[in-house]
């Protein structure tokens, strides 16, 4: 990547070309991997205000007045907005810079935050609740920044390592934040959730300063409006976007609520709760990477397709659970959905790369051509599954709020998640692992490199 800008100072790199061994050794990976140290503190920081409202509602005893249903509402919004406000991240980083939106996106996590930290009181009005909750959502949108700025920082060959880690270290967030409020209850009591909000302030601040100290800006980096029309324009884009759903929307959705579940279901105790919800979120998040691994030694589309089956499974056992009011046999299944969305992140975002590389050469491209392509597209359709994955999180709260309001439990909603991965699966092996005659079977181990010869499929993208 090279070429000059109207960008100058302010930590402006104006030459970057990462394919470049002799660059990459001398220079660029040093560069690369500072930037990504930094944009993983800054994204986990994000994800941890973003899910801030599942260990605020734990806080929220009865007298705050607010039912159940109200408190699944409350961290339902921030969902909405995190992941509708992924979209406009996306192009930030090639208009601001990465550094700068990096400062940026880390200094707004302050609003939402001081907010709360002020309304966070027993007779604040729902309203004031919902108005904060909402604009923790802006925390949600970090995810997309930030994979988006470490993505043109390495080399193709390291792409797969830099943003694997800086999504497995974004999303561990969720599972920090947990812990952060489990030793706030237990060494201070449910009364206090400011001295959370407390600690977070300070942190946030670091992080933008960090930004500013430690981070560059990529002047080459460009905005491809084309792209992006290309991207909404195909079909896969929307069936990954709905495949994501299923593994980053339930991994957030199930973030969000688990503790909350467990309150209202279960009868645990703030402190009871917050001690089991940040288990499922860790495994989840430092699972990610070994779905990619796997994606990448049996295909994407077989990985994906066994974990939707494993996710329905460990469904059926938290709908058996849930009937028989055996919190035991919830938490093994509830933790392992956890474990299974962390494996399904992996296995559907090693598929998007694969998938538009296998259409550029069932189009007749070949070598750096059909690479160029499968880059352009893949890069340009992520944003969009990431912000389309990520409305998962606000289904599944919806759900649970609507199965406690007219059951006063969530069985329905298990139900509902177990039939709903049923179709995940039909539509992973009916669009990339049934038919023969759509794309080149050289994306069978996710690399897309076999033969152009062999016949024509989209198995194991």
């Amino acid at each position: 990547m090279s070429g000059q800008s109207t960008h100058t100072g302010g930590r402006w790199i104006q030459e970057w070309d990462p394919e470049n061994t002799t660059f990459w050794k001398e220079k660029g990976e040093r560069i690369a991997n500072r930037n990504l140290l930094f944009s993983v503190i800054s994204e986990h920081i994000g994800f941890s205000i973003w899910s801030l409202w599942s260990v605020m509602v734990m806080f929220m005893g009865p007298e705050y007045g607010i039912d159940p249903a109200g408190k699944f509402f409350l961290i339902a919004s921030a969902s909405l907005v995190g992941a509708v406000i992924r979209v406009p991240y996306t192009f930030a980083v090639a208009r601001f810079g990465g550094r700068n939106w990096t400062v940026m996106s880390a200094a707004l996590l302050l609003v939402p935050s001081c907010l709360a930290f002020a309304v966070m009181e027993p007779g604040t009005s729902y309203t004031t609740f919902l108005v904060v909750a909402l604009l923790t959502g802006v925390g949600g949108g970090n995810f997309a920044s930030s994979m988006t700025n470490i993505n043109s920082f390495f080399p193709l060959h390291k792409k797969g390592w830099a943003l694997g880690l800086n999504a497995g270290g974004g999303n561990i967030g969720v599972a920090v934040v947990q812990l952060v409020g489990l030793a706030v209850i237990g060494t201070v009591g449910a009364g206090h959730p400011k001295v959370l909000i407390g600690i977070y302030i300070p942190l946030i601040v670091a992080a933008a300063l960090c930004a500013v100290r430690y981070m560059d800006n990529l002047a080459p980096v460009k905005n491809d409006t084309g792209a992006a029309k290309d991207a909404a324009r195909d079909p896969h884009t929307w069936i990954m976007s709905f495949l994501y759903i299923g593994t980053f929307g339930s991994f957030i959705g199930y973030s969000f609520a688990f503790g909350l579940v467990l309150q209202t279901q279960f009868g645990r105790t703030p402190l009871q709760a917050a001690s089991l919800t940040f288990i499922g979120p860790a495994l989840g998040s430092l699972i990610r990477p070994v779905g990619g691994s796997l994606a990448d030694r049996y295909g994407g589309a077989r990985i994906t397709l066994a974990t939707f089956a494993a996710m329905a499974a460990a469904t059926g056992v938290v709908v058996y659970a849930s009937v028989t009011e055996s919190l035991s046999v919830f938490l093994v299944g509830f933790i392992a959905l956890f474990i299974l969305t962390g494996l399904g992140n992996g296995s559907t975002y090693k598929m998007i790369p694969a998938i538009f590389k296998a259409k550029a050469e069932a189009q007749g491209l070949t070598g750096e051509t059909a690479d160029t392509y499968g880059r352009r597209l893949s890069g340009a359709s992520m944003g969009l599954i990431g912000a389309v994955g990520a409305l998962g999180g606000l289904g599944i709260n919806l759900v649970f709020r609507q199965s406690f309001m007219t059951a006063g439990t969530g069985t329905s909603a298990f139900v509902t998640f177990l039939l709903f991965y049923g179709v995940c699966m039909a539509v992973t092996w009916a669009v990339y692992l049934r038919r023969p005659s759509a794309a080149p079977a050289g994306a069978a181990d996710g690399t897309a490199e076999a033969p152009a010869q062999r016949p024509l499929t989209y198995s194991g993208v």
